[in-house]
């Protein structure tokens, strides 16, 4: 599946992330919830990306931005760890409509579990699962997939493993038929927009994926090899510096016009980003907002 059609603006606004600005007023969480606001000639869509795992600080960030949950008209999922689903129920009973469209992958709700520092599940938390999803209005889409939300803004679906160096990162487990396996986090998934006269903007929501395979999937799935932007976490706090110098320079490859990470991606990444991109590079911080047009 490729996606058609092309974006005329895009505005983002970093609802929930790690880290807030100097003298800011918006609260931080471990977690990331990224709200995409989409125009094309004859549409206008709001997309929240992933909902962090403190729906009251979430909703606090929102009302201090003049952001009404009402706005939204579509949930996007990036995987299933708590710090991306935790409270989404309460999340959708505060936006009040039915059947709005909750995308993921279809292994969103697996036992996802950690034994270091000890064991403890990781996932889709009690009070956010289908149930209670679709009790508080919203209406699941799970594949794996790419997903157009509208011409112009797609999902990507499950992303492709194609580059030898990129890694899940920590030690993700699950049970299948009662045998422990590692966990390959094949439900990550990111968002794609595509933005007339400008080119690709991706949103990711942890990269477990690899942020390399994502950027080239996104570039497959579109036909449109210019990358404007990039908007996320990618993972990266625990990679080796191997790792990450691989990473910064197939980023740097691709040659976008802006980056912006935060949350997963640790502060060792973040220096090696800007060392290569310089001005084009930013931290992620709650509050941020991008204008596209």
């Amino acid at each position: 599946m490729s996606t058609r059609g092309e974006l005329n603006r895009l505005r983002i606004n970093v609802l929930a992330e790690d880290s807030v600005g100097y003298d800011s007023p918006y609260l931080g969480q471990h977690g990331i919830s990224i709200l995409i606001t989409s125009q094309s000639e004859d549409a206008e869509r709001s997309i929240l990306v992933d909902v962090a795992q403190n729906p009251d600080a979430l909703l606090e960030n929102m009302a201090k931005m003049g952001i009404a949950a009402s706005c939204i008209d579509t949930v996007v999922l990036t995987h299933c760890h708590y710090d991306h689903t935790k409270g989404l129920g309460r999340i959708l009973q505060e936006i009040g409509k039915k059947d709005l469209p909750v995308i993921a992958h279809p292994e969103l709700f697996r036992l996802n579990f950690v034994t270091d520092p000890y064991l403890r599940h990781v996932g889709v938390m009690h009070g956010d699962e289908r149930e209670e999803i679709e009790s508080s209005g919203g209406m699941l889409f799970l594949t794996r997939d790419p997903l157009e939300l509208m011409p112009g803004l797609s999902t990507t679906g499950e992303v492709e493993r194609i580059t030898d160096f990129e890694e899940v990162g920590m030690g993700f487990h699950t049970l299948q038929k009662g045998e422990i396996q590692t966990d390959q986090m094949r439900d990550d998934i990111s968002v794609v927009a595509n933005i007339k006269g400008k080119g690709l903007v991706i949103v990711t929501g942890c990269s477990h994926a690899g942020i390399v395979n994502i950027l080239k999937q996104a570039v497959k799935l579109t036909g449109t090899d210019k990358v404007h932007g990039i908007i996320g976490g990618f993972h990266l706090i625990e990679a080796s510096d191997t790792v990450i110098e691989k990473t910064g320079q197939a980023i740097a490859e691709l040659n976008p016009d802006w980056v912006y990470a935060g949350h997963c991606t640790g502060f060792r990444a973040q220096v090696k980003l800007y060392n290569r991109l310089r001005e084009r590079f930013s931290p992620l911080h709650t509050g941020m907002v991008v204008e596209i047009s």
